[in-house]
């Protein structure tokens, strides 16, 4: 399996997963740590993938996605955006509303 059906078979099979600098135990930028904040306060599970250890991974990420930049956050396979577009959509309340649709499986 190559790198990009990797990324492709990791969001396909996770709810909700975060690909970033650093990990949600230690991020290594602040846009990456805004997200791990967002999705801390809702209490969600989701997987973090730390793009810093290959950089193939966002060139590969970024071909799937057609998004150029990290953090980029998927749920239920759909990319929703990166850093700025999740705390909009935290502020005015329609990030629940994913979790909630993402948990129904």
């Amino acid at each position: 399996m190559d790198l990009k059906e990797q990324i492709i078979e990791d969001i396909d099979n996770n709810s909700i997963i975060l690909f970033m600098k650093g990990t949600k135990e230690m991020p290594m930028c602040g846009f990456s740590n805004s997200v791990v904040q967002v999705l801390n306060h809702y209490g969600v599970e989701y997987k973090d993938v730390n793009i810093l250890t290959d950089p193939m991974i966002r060139v590969k990420l970024s071909e799937h996605s057609g998004w150029p930049t990290i953090p980029q956050l998927f749920v239920k396979g759909k990319l929703i955006g990166g850093a700025d577009i999740t705390i909009e959509l935290h502020n005015n309340g329609e990030l629940l509303d994913m979790f909630d649709v993402s948990k129904e499986d």
